[in-house]
């Protein structure tokens, strides 16, 4: 295992499928090797691969329940075939069988395996295993053909000695070549070379020294952004509010607690900046006055608070000459386009990442997320999804968006 994977694979969930081959008996090394990298597994298992490697062995090894069934009631009351679509970063299917790779070219959904794959958005990758001859038939070569039109990645075979006695393509690759191989995927390059700027979290403004004024945010969709960049190579500095998240590697971290603190490590930092994220939910007002001392329950049962504007960080750095490109949120709980098109013009940046606050599933603090992006010309829609999903697409949206500008 490469210290590359080591860092690409911190925190990321993988689901492992596990279908019904002799080299079965690798994926328990294999999970292992994933969680040595940092990552979290979850494991399913076709009936087939039961016959192999029993489902006790995988839960003892990941630490969760393995999923095995389609229709199960207490799995769909918890985490079904949708949730479990939408939890994975990526869904590593290893061994892959013949009989697999077939059912999954035709687009059938008739395990729970399958039923995966035809729902998420995350990538997915095969690791084939099958005699030489299985692997040489015109039909498997087809479907495989098929599969990589759809972005399917493929991990092998290798080639060398059978458990059937023969020898030629068709070996799973060993438990550390596949976990190299998976963090490849979430390392692209995209924007190396690139300074990647990305505010996150919410600010805090003090009414006197206990107490002060601020929101819901966690920080979790600028954190995941920041990782996702990364990732993609740019040299990204996250300036953060208060928040209960680890830093994610490879990315320089500046703490901040106001909104006029955040603004002045935001102009600091877009200096030679390329792309510029304000995720931070920053507060509007702030007291005008702070109290030195903590203030005292009076003998009235109202307090009046005089509040003043914030300064408008995105705006500010929207501003800069030269500028970088700028992308900004909006937490919108109503009319979500058309205050996001508001907010485009208004504040001068070049795209918006909406999204619906009011929907408890995607809303503050949730691992989920469903966004719409708005630019001058266009919007788009992504579907909900996780938050580390979403992040890796929007940087890859911005990549290509700055590239051609």
């Amino acid at each position: 295992m490469t210290s590359t994977a080591t860092l690409s694979l911190a925190n990321k969930q993988i689901l492992l499928g596990v279908t019904g081959g002799i080299a079965a008996y690798k994926s328990a090394d294999l999970v292992r090797r994933l969680q040595d990298a940092g990552a979290r597994v979850q494991v399913v298992m076709t009936p087939a691969a039961q016959e192999f490697i029993t489902p006790l062995t995988m839960q003892a090894l990941s630490g969760n329940p393995v999923h095995t069934q389609l229709l199960d009631p207490e799995a769909e009351a918890g985490m079904g075939h949708i949730q479990l679509a939408r939890w994975a970063d990526l869904v590593l299917i290893a061994p892959a069988t013949a009989d697999f790779i077939a059912r999954l070219s035709q687009g059938m959904g008739n395990d729970l395996l399958t039923s995966i794959c035809l729902a998420t958005a995350a990538p997915i990758a095969l690791a084939p295993a099958m005699n030489q001859g299985m692997w040489h038939n015109a039909a498997t070569q087809a479907n495989l053909e098929l599969l990589r039109t759809r972005k399917i990645h493929l991990f092998g075979p290798a080639d060398g000695g059978q458990a059937c006695g023969d020898i030629g393509p068709g070996r799973m690759l060993e438990p550390l070549q596949l976990v190299d191989a998976a963090a490849s995927l979430f390392t692209t390059g995209s924007l190396a070379g690139k300074k990647v700027v990305i505010t996150a979290g919410p600010t805090r403004e003090a009414l006197d020294p206990v107490r002060y004024l601020s929101n819901h945010s966690s920080g979790k969709m600028g954190y995941a952004i920041a990782q996702a960049a990364a990732e993609a190579g740019a040299r990204t500095i996250l300036i953060s509010g208060p928040t209960q998240l680890a830093t994610p590697a490879r990315v320089t971290r500046i703490d901040v607690v106001s909104a006029n603190e955040m603004l002045d490590e935001s102009l600091k930092a877009a200096e030679g900046c390329d792309l510029f994220i304000a995720a931070a939910a920053v507060a509007d007002y702030r007291p005008a006055q702070q109290a030195s001392q903590k203030i005292k329950k009076g003998a009235s049962d109202t307090m009046m608070l005089e509040l003043v504007k914030n300064p408008d960080i995105v705006a500010s750095i929207a501003s800069l000459n030269p500028k970088p490109f700028v992308v900004g949120f909006a937490a919108e709980s109503e009319n979500l386009l058309e205050h996001a098109r508001a907010k485009l013009t208004r504040k001068n940046v070049d795209l918006i990442v909406a999204n619906n606050i009011s929907d408890s599933r995607i809303g503050f603090n949730s691992d989920d997320n469903a966004v719409t992006l708005v630019d001058a010309n266009s919007t788009t829609e992504i579907s909900q999804r996780s938050k580390q999903q979403l992040a890796r697409e929007l940087i890859a949206h911005f990549a290509q968006t700055i590239t051609t500008s």
